[in-house]
């Protein structure tokens, strides 16, 4: 429905409107602005998720098993509130620098986790060879270790570039202008149907290329190890006197992703004191995004079962069809899926617009994938065999699903859904244009409170996203840890 909303309103526009709408400064002004923030932005996350990565698994970094937790830790802190941070200690900080350091901050841990989870199960065989062949630790990393890390790098540099392309808040708060905070502008402002389409058609192509350049870019190199034996454990380079930069080093960066969010959110909570706990909006507006949270994880898990359930037991073009398209829909940004069902809302079906079901729908279409590959690792544990031996045994098909395959594959879902409870929770643009009327969540609040520059008010909604994320992003952690067989 989205990629169809956004053709039908482009053809509709007609060709002649669409390229004055298009073909206009004030567009290639946001291209510009969207090309240097991912051309600045994706590589330093990749530099500092592979750096940090190779500490935390491949030295004798002391602490590692605190540094592993706390380098993921910044995906608990929303970029939106990322942003208000650094607004509150630098009230001047705007444009593209300031664009790339939040978002460097936000996103490198989108690399960390991939980068740290391969280098972890990486078959040491390879770099002991060219070690024996007379390469040094660099050559080893540069020439051996890093082309095998290049799935992990290209996927986690998608789902940076993606990021950038969707964020709202963030780049609406240092006054950046990109594609999204354009189109909310259009839409907030004027209503600018055909000027806000237009733009949502550009930015929809740009998440398409992404996705074409990150799988050229996969290659088709085997990363695998085939072969009898056991795989050996990698070595553990030994710090010596690079031990005390490299403890600074992981420091500053934890320090300025996710200490510094945090310190100025619990001052502008000291400033505020209780009577910035206004419990008869604070209540609501927890109870309301719990509420959304749960229905929307429990809705996206029903609806993923299927699709996972037919990518791993009945793999063919349909199957795979059907799968890739749920990919495709949740690279868009929030605001494209939010326009689209919008517009399709007021003029198939004006009874559902801003109602539960839609923005639960949206939910749903936005972060499918998050429950797939979870659903889809834990159906790929339950042998196939275990289904037939129950059917033998005299049980229907459906109660030996429930009774052997549901079962093993519950803690998968499990995890998927607390994966998309994670993202409901902090989504933003989407939950702005579909909420119903009188509806409000823990990042509308905290927006609304932000945008009138009252940081002391904004400062509870902001505390409690991040008590919510943390455990998730923990969880995350771990599965990246098994998804790779630890």
């Amino acid at each position: 429905m989205p990629l169809g909303y956004v053709a039908y309103m482009t053809v509709s526009t007609g060709w002649s409107t669409a390229s004055a709408l298009i073909f206009r400064p004030r567009v290639l002004e946001l291209l510009g602005n969207t090309f240097w923030l991912v051309v600045c932005t994706v590589p330093v996350c990749l530099v500092l998720g592979v750096a940090a990565a190779w500490l935390v698994e491949r030295t004798s970094l002391r602490g590692r098993k605190i540094w592993a937790v706390l380098l993921a830790a910044p995906l608990a802190v929303p970029a939106f509130v990322n942003s208000y941070a650094w607004v509150s200690a630098v009230p001047s900080m705007a444009g593209l620098g300031s664009g790339v350091l939040i978002a460097t901050l936000s996103y490198f841990p989108l690399t960390y986790i991939p980068a740290a989870a391969t280098l972890s199960r990486l078959d040491p065989a390879i770099e002991q060879s060219a070690a024996a062949l007379g390469l040094g630790p660099w050559a080893v990393f540069f020439r051996v270790v890093l082309p095998q890390l290049r799935i992990a790098l290209t996927g986690g540099g998608l789902l940076v570039a993606l990021h950038l392309l969707a964020e709202y808040g963030a780049f609406a708060m240092i006054r950046f202008d990109t594609f999204t905070t354009a189109i909310m502008e259009q839409f907030r402002s004027t209503f600018n149907g055909q000027a806000g389409n237009m733009l949502a058609s550009v930015l929809v192509l740009a998440c398409l290329v992404l996705l074409l350049v990150e799988v050229r870019s996969r290659g088709s190199a085997r990363y695998a190890r085939i072969g009898s034996g056991v795989q050996a454990s990698p070595a553990t380079l030994r710090l010596g006197l690079y031990q005390l930069p490299s403890q600074l080093f992981l420091l500053a960066l934890t320090a300025l992703a996710l200490f510094f969010p945090l310190w100025f959110v619990i001052r502008w909570m000291v400033i505020g004191g209780t009577a910035i706990w206004d419990l008869s909006e604070y209540l609501p507006s927890l109870v309301q995004t719990l509420g959304y949270g749960l229905a929307g994880s429990l809705v996206t898990i029903v609806a993923a079962f299927p699709l996972a359930y037919l990518a791993v037991r009945r793999p063919n073009w349909f199957s795979k069809a059907l799968e890739l398209s749920n990919y495709v829909t949740s690279s868009m940004p929030g605001i494209v899926v939010g326009l689209a069902f919008v517009t399709v809302s007021i003029r198939l079906a004006p009874g559902l617009y801003q109602s539960n079901a839609v923005l639960i729908a949206a939910y749903v279409l936005l972060f499918m994938p998050r429950a797939l590959v979870n659903l889809r690792a834990g159906l790929s544990q339950a042998p196939k065999q275990l289904d037939e031996a129950a059917q033998a045994l005299g049980v229907s098909p459906f109660r030996a699903f429930l009774r052997v395959t549901l079962p093993l594959s519950a803690p998968a879902a499990a995890s998927g859904a607390a994966l998309v409870f994670l993202a409901i929770t902090n989504e933003l643009t989407a939950t702005l244009l579909l909420s119903p009327n009188g509806t409000s969540t823990l990042a509308t609040y905290f927006w609304s409170y932000s945008s009138s520059i009252d940081y002391a008010a904004a400062a509870p909604y902001a505390f409690t996203l991040i008590v919510l994320s943390a455990p998730m992003t923990y969880l995350l952690l771990q599965q990246s840890k098994k998804a790779v067989g630890q």
